[in-house]
């Protein structure tokens, strides 16, 4: 049926057109003529793309291997290099500069470049480029941007502010939340212990000793998500790098992964036999804990679902630094550093033993002749520069000296109160601090005359 009606509706079609006149048939001759162009240019869009149609990248674009697209964009990368170096060297030079940056470039991405940058700090003591005060009790937690502009406090008082370096003043705070009060309202009613921002300033975490994570959006700390699971304070936050994978640390023994694109949880790992006071990413999917009581350093292959595990003497209580592990030490007989050589490249045979140990690194209390715990440490990305504070009025500066596979003291920035907690700017220029009354886990020591507040050291030649 529906057959015969299309050879009906052709035939009546057919029928029409016979009796049309020719005025009628001259005007869609003339139509026609009028639309042919405009079609002949659409047909033609494919050749007229503004190149050569015998240019080689256009004409075997829908050709090219995945070998081929790396090697051009291989070259047109170094190409790129060149020209900037250029502009700096002359021709034998900017040779040896591209070599240099390409082997530099290389060696960071896999996690094994060490710039030597200890030595322009060497007996540098710079004074107080701000001091910044909003927080009624002491600082726990710092997080520093990738653009250096802004950086995140977050304190026992439970409030989290964001700070300009540039203006050097407060930006924006979120207030804590009063228990009993309205808990849909987004907020902290523990003490916050631990702050990350993305490598990106996309996302920040926040978690406190309620056992929950908060994460936020940096430009407008807006609240965006709560994660829950950790039966215990959250006492660490560290974002993978590149990426916006967070880890969690608790005193729960366990680590948290969380995916925040997609604002889920991913996995728990275990491993620790007590609480966990620190951590940190290496380059890729592994990441470094220290536990606070079971006297272990503990390597996460995540990918491998597999950890290495460091035997130490004493409670560990902060860890910091990328390729190369500082540990903070805390004994009750004496106090120390101690530095791991974590090459990736030989995890699996080393003796998992410190290279070197630096006893009492902080002093003692001069009263009760107790080690100074080390309470905060913070290294410059990829560099032989540590810092390591505690509360004996000091922050030190430390360089790794590849000879003896130690640390040397190099300079010491005078400071009153607990150094809870240090991030130094990507550059190199600002080193941030947060100093409190109190040690950010607990109450065992008070100095009344510290005052909560973050100082902002600066250092004017680094870029």
């Amino acid at each position: 049926m529906p057959s015969n009606f299309f050879l009906r509706k052709k035939a009546k079609s057919a029928s029409t057109k016979r009796k049309k006149d020719d005025a009628d048939v001259s005007n869609k001759k003339k139509k026609h003529e009028k639309i042919k162009p405009s079609q002949e240019e659409i047909s033609s869009d494919e050749d007229d793309s503004g190149h050569d149609p015998g240019y080689p990248e256009e004409s075997s674009s829908e050709e090219e291997t995945e070998q081929e697209k790396k090697l051009r964009l291989a070259k047109k990368y170094i190409a790129k290099i060149e020209e900037e170096e250029r502009e700096k060297n002359s021709l034998d030079d900017t040779r040896e500069a591209v070599a240099q940056r390409l082997k530099e470039e290389a060696l960071e991405e896999a996690g094994r470049l060490l710039k030597k940058k200890a030595h322009e700090y060497e007996n540098v003591v710079p004074e107080p480029a701000a001091i910044f005060r909003g927080h009624k009790l002491s600082i726990t937690a710092l997080a520093m941007s990738t653009s250096e502009k802004f950086f995140f406090s977050a304190a026992k008082d439970c409030f989290i502010i964001k700070w300009s370096t540039e203006e050097k003043k407060k930006l924006k705070a979120i207030p804590c939340v009063k228990k009993g009060t309205d808990e849909t309202k987004p907020g902290h009613s523990g003490h916050i212990l631990s702050l990350a921002l993305s490598s990106d300033d996309k996302f920040l975490a926040s978690g406190c000793s309620n056992n929950i994570i908060n994460i936020w959006n940096p430009e407008t700390l807006e609240h965006l998500k709560t994660f829950k699971g950790h039966k215990g304070a959250i006492t660490g936050l560290v974002f993978q790098r590149n990426t916006h994978q967070l880890i969690s640390s608790s005193s729960d023994r366990s680590l948290k992964l969380w995916n925040l694109d997609e604002m889920g949880y991913v996995e728990t790992l275990f491993g620790h036999q007590d609480e966990i006071h620190g951590i940190d990413c290496f380059i890729g999917e592994n990441v470094v804990t220290c536990g606070g009581r079971d006297n272990t350093v503990r390597i996460w292959k995540i990918a491998e679902e597999s950890q290495l595990v460091f035997q130490g003497h004493g409670k560990f209580l902060a860890v910091k630094k990328k390729k190369e592990y500082v540990v903070g030490r805390r004994g009750f007989t004496y106090f120390c550093l101690n530095t791991f050589e974590l090459d990736p490249s030989s995890l699996g045979t080393q003796k998992k033993k410190p290279l070197s140990k630096i006893t009492l690194a902080h002093g003692e209390d001069q009263e009760s002749e107790v080690p100074n715990w080390i309470v905060s440490v913070a290294s410059l990305q990829n560099t032989d520069l540590v810092a390591s504070g505690s509360k004996d009025g000091f922050i030190r500066l430390w360089r790794r000296d590849d000879d003896t596979h130690t640390l040397v003291p190099i300079s010491r920035i005078p400071v009153e109160g607990f150094v809870n907690s240090m991030k130094f700017s990507p550059s190199g220029k600002y080193l941030i601090a947060g100093i409190g009354q109190e040690h950010r886990l607990g109450r065992w020591w008070r100095i009344k005359e510290a005052k909560n507040s973050i100082v902002l050291y600066s250092w004017p030649n680094k870029s």
